[in-house]
């Protein structure tokens, strides 16, 4: 069972940044590709980034490209989203997610509960 763990919300003025963490087990970093969710109320889940196995190739959806960038630190087992120039619209719960395999691209299958990202003047 892989757990995810997400840290790093807040309240954040527009134009802030804010830098999120998912940390999970030490074998999850060592097979699993990550990303990032994010749910706003009354909104589909939406899928911004994702991330390789060994950070070789990364994914971010056109509403984030150019503000938000997604890395990871295998050694310490954790994954970031530096989150820059954010906007009331970028408001929502963001998840960390794993799925079963080394790229990116497929179906996630593992979730965490999210972390809340409130961006309001």
């Amino acid at each position: 069972q892989v757990q995810l763990r997400e840290s790093g919300g807040g309240l954040v003025r527009p134009g802030g940044s804010l830098r999120l963490s998912c940390t999970a087990s030490r074998r999850t970093f060592s097979y699993n590709a990550m990303g990032w969710f994010r749910q706003a109320p009354g909104k589909e889940r939406e899928f911004i980034a994702a991330i390789s196995q060994e950070a070789d190739s990364t994914f971010l959806a056109s509403s984030v490209r150019g503000r938000f960038t997604i890395s990871r630190d295998n050694a310490k087992a954790i994954m970031y989203l530096q989150m820059n120039n954010l906007n009331p619209e970028d408001t929502a719960l963001y998840i960390c997610a794993a799925r079963d395999g080394s790229t990116w691209r497929g179906l996630y299958e593992w979730f965490g509960q999210g972390t809340q990202v409130t961006v309001s003047s």
